[in-house]
């Protein structure tokens, strides 16, 4: 089975090219091969396919094996992936679990990636929950560096359905964001989560409508997230941009 490694600001993927549909991988066999000891090691796994209409489907899985919802990481590395095998040009229009997507890669090698459209934000003291493609708990926090993002993150995402959510701590800053993130599903702090910064750009403009631009700094890197909001709990044509990376190409016993 021939693999190929992305990252995306720290969030890193297998991705698997499967237009022919030749892999039908259980959930024991993907947990296994993000196991950073026992396999290949990786924040997820996606399958790049075949799709009418479309120029290929992403479909996702967390590091726990199980399918999930958008990746906004993921979601640029597929579409480099998706250059890399000739399939796309700068410009890609894919489908995920949450809808389709259209990318455009830049002329420095980023991708802006548009994310689905959000409504139904819920604002509480001091903390924020909306759906940008998979469901994200933000709260704000004087200092996220001093944060046990691990113990009050899976504090929080347990406290939720059986599903759970995905915890963001974040901090203003002079000219930016500062983002943590607790991922469900990998079930631990990942350098960057690209659904979650770009649900807190979306909180970190209050109930205030117009057009926003806001560049949030992870512990994998920079990413820069803009949108409209024509009302305070809705946010259109959010575009999430950052790099995505070539890491490395192998094989592996498929079994």
């Amino acid at each position: 089975m021939k693999f190929y490694k992305y990252q995306g600001t720290g969030n890193d993927f297998i991705l698997l090219d499967n237009r022919e549909g030749i892999y039908h991988l259980s959930t024991d066999r993907i947990e296994q091969l993000c196991n950073r000891r026992m396999g290949i090691g990786a924040d997820g796994l996606m399958l790049l396919e075949h799709t009418d209409g479309y120029d290929f489907r992403m479909v996702y899985y967390n590091a726990d094996g199980r399918e999930s919802t958008m990746c906004g990481n993921g979601g640029r590395c597929i579409v480099a992936f998706a250059h890399m095998l000739g399939i796309v040009g700068n410009k890609a229009r894919f489908l995920a679990v949450d809808g389709p997507h259209d990318a455009r890669i830049n002329s420095d090698g980023t991708i802006s990636l548009h994310m689905k459209d959000v409504a139904g934000i819920s604002r509480s003291e001091g903390c924020v929950i909306m759906d940008t493609g998979s469901p994200h708990y933000i709260k704000w926090v004087a200092d996220v560096a001093a944060v046990n993002v691990f113990a009050e993150g899976r504090s929080i995402r347990t406290s939720y359905s059986d599903a759970g959510i995905n915890v963001n701590f974040a901090q203003v800053a002079e000219n930016r964001l500062i983002v943590r993130t607790y991922e469900r599903g990998v079930e631990d702090e990942t350098l960057s989560c690209g659904t979650g910064v770009t649900a807190v750009a979306i909180a970190a403009s209050g109930g205030q409508t117009g057009s926003f631009s806001y560049f949030i700094e992870t512990p994998g890197g920079q990413l820069k997230v803009t949108y409209t909001k024509e009302t305070a709990d809705t946010a259109h044509d959010v575009v999430l941009t950052g790099p995505a990376v070539f890491v490395y190409e192998g094989s592996i016993d498929e079994r």
